[in-house]
């Protein structure tokens, strides 16, 4: 995968799915982009079950939305031409657990981590996110912002 490449975490989609958010017209058009097959956009696959994860659970977000019809918008998603599914590597966890002898977290924090993990197996050293302080401790992934 190019260094060009710029993953997009979960915060954007839930964003771009509810029209309240002060980040939807941003995340919205990001996601547009990738109408465009050279958008250089991609995800990994936990940042489908995180968005699942947080639109289905009414303590989340209001209204939640119906398991469907997130499985649904995961399928458009996934057949955008300039959004790329990356691949978990195999050896993930011992990538995750290197990340995190560096950078130590605690709780949920892990879950960047993997992130962080996933992208840097994958030569992707971009993530457009809102969660900026997350991803700003590594030193080898460039923070964008919608």
């Amino acid at each position: 995968m190019s260094p060009e490449f710029a993953l997009v975490d979960a915060n954007i989609l839930v964003y771009s799915c509810y029209h309240d958010s002060e980040h939807h017209a941003a995340s919205h058009a990001l996601l547009e982009r990738a109408q465009d097959e050279n958008a250089g956009l991609c995800v990994a696959a936990q940042w489908l079950t995180e968005f699942y994860c947080v639109v289905t659970n009414p303590r989340r977000v209001s209204p939640p939305r119906e398991p469907n019809e997130v499985l649904d918008t995961i399928e458009t998603l996934l057949k955008l031409p300039g959004l790329t599914l990356v691949p978990t590597p195999a050896d993930l966890p011992a990538r995750w657990i290197r990340l995190t002898r560096r950078i130590a977290v605690r709780g949920a924090d892990i879950f960047d981590v993997q992130l962080v993990a996933t992208m840097l197996a994958n030569d992707v050293t971009r993530i457009y996110t809102y969660n900026r302080p997350a991803f700003e401790r590594f030193g080898e992934v460039k923070v964008l912002t919608p």
